[in-house]
């Protein structure tokens, strides 16, 4: 994989790796960032305080008892969506290959409108809590929740994994506490968030980070221009004047190396955003369905008008960083790596308290991520495994919030466990896996789940499987892992990404165990599919089809 694209990767796993305590340059304690810092530890205690008063039953844990206006819960999906990565590691990725860095981004937000057009509505009308609500709708209860809670759950814990390192790392270069005592420290806060705030906590945490980062863009950008007169030409012009590719720099085509792994990255941004839990758990959060299309919209503004100011941002870099020798170490390297390059440009445009800002900003990001993906992962594990296929349906909302809350605790401490293990490990590749798993077993599943009459349970739980099975073999087999990280002399699998291979042998899977199923099982999903799309396109709950036991 390309230096320029592990640039983005490692982000997203080290959202902030070499801050070395915060100085512009890496050398001593930022006490601005740590004092921003405790300020909004302090702010989201004093959130999740006021929200755990209001947390007293199952739909007020899981979805904020569906009180969330549109507009909160557009920045809180913003907020849960936009990673340090969305900065930092884009950022990188036009530092070292101009426009073709802006790839990301695009991917990014081109997930958006497949959401909006494809999966809000039927989610919002078929499903209470989670994932698996809506693809159990028609299809056995046990085999099918089983599935779609175990998907979720690796892909949380994969995401959890490289947020909790990133988490360590930042917090111990900040502090100057040891890697161990700063995971156990993000991982107690992670869980005091959601044991006792639950989705209201977290979604007022996600909305405030949303606004500091996009606060934090906005002034860096508009001291960008203002360095430039606010002329987009004088900016792009002195970029290219100081690149060492020059006006290589605004051409497409230099950051993935062949054609497939382009499409099947792009594959694997766009799909896999609507196959995360935690992204689509925020659709329970509103009244109604206008509510959750709004939501998508005011999102996509949000991200949309984000990634917009990174373009300056990233270029910005290039005129203003890249040249200048504070920021360069003496073999001429940008000191700590790419990836501080957005961190050099807060600094170069305002000074130590505007990177201490950033700083701060980079540490809410980790925060309200890993509450979000904490909730999803202890959803499942409550709603889906204990209460609808251990107890089929009978347990008490005393009882499923119990288990919701010792299930947080659990991949708490589990988190906690991973970040301290995976510490010295390059675990960059799992942030793509991610998304790939996302790409190739949640979303067709969702997908066909509503909008193709022929899917059976069998198919959707073999073929799901699939495609999460491949996307992991393909991602090891890779010249990202088979080579890079074991050492291989060359990889199995020729391409960087599964997602284009790992999604065709899903959706071959679901389809193909499907046709073939001929039970009575099979029959009755299927008849069930008419009552099913009236409630997934009307809402009309009296019109739902019946649910096999």
């Amino acid at each position: 994989m390309k230096p320029a694209v592990l640039a983005l990767l490692g982000s997203l796993a080290l959202p902030l790796p070499v801050l070395a305590a915060g100085s512009a340059v890496g050398q001593g304690l930022n006490l601005t960032a740590i004092g921003m810092f405790a300020v909004f530890v302090l702010a989201t205690l004093f959130i999740t305080r006021w929200a755990a008063r209001r947390n007293n039953s199952v739909e007020d844990h899981y979805a904020a008892g569906g009180k969330i206006t549109a507009l909160q819960n557009g920045w809180a999906i913003a907020g849960d969506y936009m990673s340090a990565a969305s900065l930092l590691g884009i950022s990188a990725l036009v530092f070292t290959s101009g426009y073709d860095g802006l790839i990301y981004s695009i991917g990014f937000l081109a997930s958006w409108p497949i959401i909006l057009f494809l999966i809000a509505e039927p989610l919002r009308n078929l499903g209470r809590y989670t994932l698996a609500d809506v693809v159990s709708y028609r299809l056995q209860r046990k085999p099918i929740r089983t599935f779609s809670a175990s998907s979720s759950i690796v892909i949380v814990l994969l995401y959890l994994v490289s947020q909790m390192v990133g988490a360590g790392k930042l917090v111990e270069l900040l502090f100057g506490l040891n890697y161990t005592t700063a995971v156990v420290l993000v991982g107690l806060l992670m869980m005091i968030y959601v044991f006792f705030g639950g989705m209201l906590a977290t979604t007022w945490i996600q909305i405030i980070k949303a606004g500091l980062l996009l606060t934090g863009a906005v002034f860096m950008a508009y001291m960008v221009m203002q360095r430039f007169g606010f002329s987009l030409n004088a900016l792009f012009t002195q970029a290219v004047a100081t690149h060492q590719l020059h006006d290589a720099i605004m051409r497409p085509g230099g950051l993935v190396s062949d054609p497939v792994s382009a499409v099947s990255l792009g594959m694997a941004l766009i799909f896999g955003t609507a196959g995360l839990p935690h992204i689509l758990m925020r659709f329970f959060t509103v009244g109604n369905v206008q509510a959750a299309r709004k939501s998508i919209l005011y999102a996509t503004g949000i991200v949309g008008f984000s990634y917009a100011l990174i373009i300056i941002i990233g270029f910005g870099t290039i005129a203003l960083v890249a040249s200048d020798p504070r920021y360069q170490s003496g073999q001429g390297a940008i000191i700590g790596g790419v990836n501080m390059v957005a961190v050099h440009l807060a600094h170069a445009v305002g000074g130590n308290l505007f990177l201490g800002f950033i700083c701060a900003v980079a540490f809410s990001t980790i925060l309200a991520v890993v509450a979000g993906l904490t909730l999803a992962g202890s959803s499942a594990v409550s709603h889906d495994l204990y209460v609808n296929v251990l107890r089929r349906g009978t347990a008490t909302e005393h009882e499923e919030l119990l288990v919701s809350r010792a299930a947080t605790v659990g991949l708490g401490v589990l988190a906690i466990i991973l970040g301290i293990l995976f510490e010295h490990q390059t675990i960059a590749f799992i942030v793509s896996l991610t998304f790939s798993i996302a790409a190739s077993s949640n979303f067709p599943v969702l997908l066909l789940s509503i909008y193709w009459r022929g899917l059976t349970t069998r198919g959707a739980v073999i073929g799901g499987s699939l495609g999460l099975v491949s996307a992991v073999a393909l991602t090891i087999l890779s010249p990202t892992v088979w080579v890079k990280v074991l050492g291989h002399a060359a990889p199995i699998y020729p391409y960087e990404y599964p997602a284009l291979f790992s999604m065709l042998i899903a959706f071959a899977g679901i389809y193909l165990f499907s046709v073939t199923d001929k039970s009575q099982r099979a029959s009755n999903e299927q008849r069930a599919y008419a009552g099913q799309l009236v409630v997934s396109e009307l809402g009309v709950k009296a019109a739902a089809a019946s649910q096999p036991a």
